[in-house]
């Protein structure tokens, strides 16, 4: 198979790689790393525009590919606006840590203690932690389309009965995040997106990351391209800002990489809240789910990083471990989370203690296998070229 091939060669590409020198982080070195994966990456997936970051040692470097529309021909720049997907539950996460921060909400309170319609229901056993790390009892992947708004929410999960015990089954949920968001906002007393510009977009320096894209940033605003090449964005949805919501650029995901890798720049409030977001709560095969971040021990083979983020992971119930005491990063560990719209693809990794980390946006949805594999390759190299912590 093609996709096959391609992770192969990705594979044998990592041990081909120059060996450190001390001028490995000159752009054009970094640029050759980062070509020699997405080059035929966006060749093979027919991908007509990519950005890429990465950091290393604190430092960014932009790697820009190809066309954001292929109608105007307007080329990638590291200020284009791309859907982010599911990366933006890290947004939705990061805000529900910041709320446990400032005393807002606890993460082990439930539902009903703030949605009097989930008070008593079989949902209402799972806490704010379960509904946030996916493990709240087999909610499903998706809204049915019986719900028609994001006011008859509520009334679907009281009458939601969960398939399983809470804690001891995960299954990913975009119902489930995006309800973890929307208690959030009620417990912060305000409208999920203005919360989320003004307690991270702001403090983080994220100046080009938006909800609702403003009518005076359209033009940066990229086309996605959907299996038959047709231009599409994403469309409103139950819970979109909380579950996938986001748009932004490689220029505020690669400082939002660098803000989890080094927080101690951050006043206490923001610090603990990105801390907090690294913390492991269960283990499912091959990955350990945080609230927002999924992570792997470092150094990870391909083959591990690849079963973290299967097919089997992302679409079906799985056995979950729960962490007693929570895994509070004991060891190197990569982070890691991908995101997809129906037009875009987006992935973003980091190893905190070899100072690197990779942001990967493209407006296409490809192969989530090959962002992996060719972020891996990235990322190994990378590790090499680093002066920070050696394993």
């Amino acid at each position: 198979m093609k996709s096959a091939t391609r992770l192969t060669l990705i594979a044998a590409t990592i041990c081909l790689l120059p060996i450190a020198t001390a001028q490995a982080t000159d752009p054009a070195a970094v640029a050759e790393i980062v070509d020699r994966q997405i080059k035929p990456l966006m060749e093979e997936y027919d991908i007509p525009g990519m950005s890429v970051a990465v950091t290393v040692d604190g430092k960014a470097h932009f790697f820009n590919y190809g066309v954001a529309s292929l109608n105007t021909q307007m080329p990638v720049t590291e200020d284009t606006l791309f859907e982010i997907g599911s990366v933006s539950k890290i947004f939705t996460s990061m805000l529900g840590t910041y709320a446990e921060a400032v005393g807002n909400l606890s993460l082990s309170d439930h539902p009903g203690d703030y949605l009097s319609a989930l008070a008593g229901s079989p949902l209402d056993r799972a806490t704010l932690l379960h509904l946030a790390t996916y493990t709240a009892g087999d909610l499903p992947l998706q809204f049915p389309d019986t719900v028609a708004s994001n006011a008859e929410a509520p009334t679907y999960f009281a009458q939601l009965e969960p398939g399983g015990a809470p804690g001891k089954q995960r299954r990913y949920s975009n119902p489930s995040i995006g309800l973890f968001g929307h208690i959030t906002a009620l417990a912060m007393g305000g409208d999920f997106s203005d919360l989320v510009d003004e307690t991270l977009f702001g403090p983080l320096g994220l100046e080009s990351s938006f909800i609702d894209v403003p009518e005076t940033e359209m033009e940066r605003y990229a086309w996605g391209y959907n299996s038959q090449e047709k231009p599409v964005r994403v469309n409103p949805g139950i819970f979109d800002a909380e579950a996938y919501g986001v748009k932004s650029t490689a220029t505020d995901l690669i400082r939002l990489v660098q803000a989890h890798i080094q927080p101690d720049g951050f006043d206490e409030i923001m610090r603990q809240t990105i801390e907090a977001t690294q913390v492991g709560y269960f283990k499912i095969g091959e990955m350990v789910q945080g609230i927002g971040w999924e992570h792997y021990p470092y150094p990870i083979t391909l083959d591990r990083l690849l079963a973290g983020n299967s097919r089997t992971m992302a679409m079906e119930v799985n056995a979950a471990t729960e962490l007693t005491p929570p895994l509070v990063r004991p060891e190197p560990t990569l982070f890691n989370k991908t995101g997809s719209t129906n037009g875009f693809g987006a992935y973003v990794a980091f190893v905190p203690d070899q100072n690197v980390g990779v942001v990967m946006l493209a407006n296409k949805n490809y192969f989530i296998p090959a962002r992996v594999a060719a972020a891996h390759a990235i990322l190994t190299a990378l590790s090499d070229y680093s002066i920070g912590p050696k394993i």
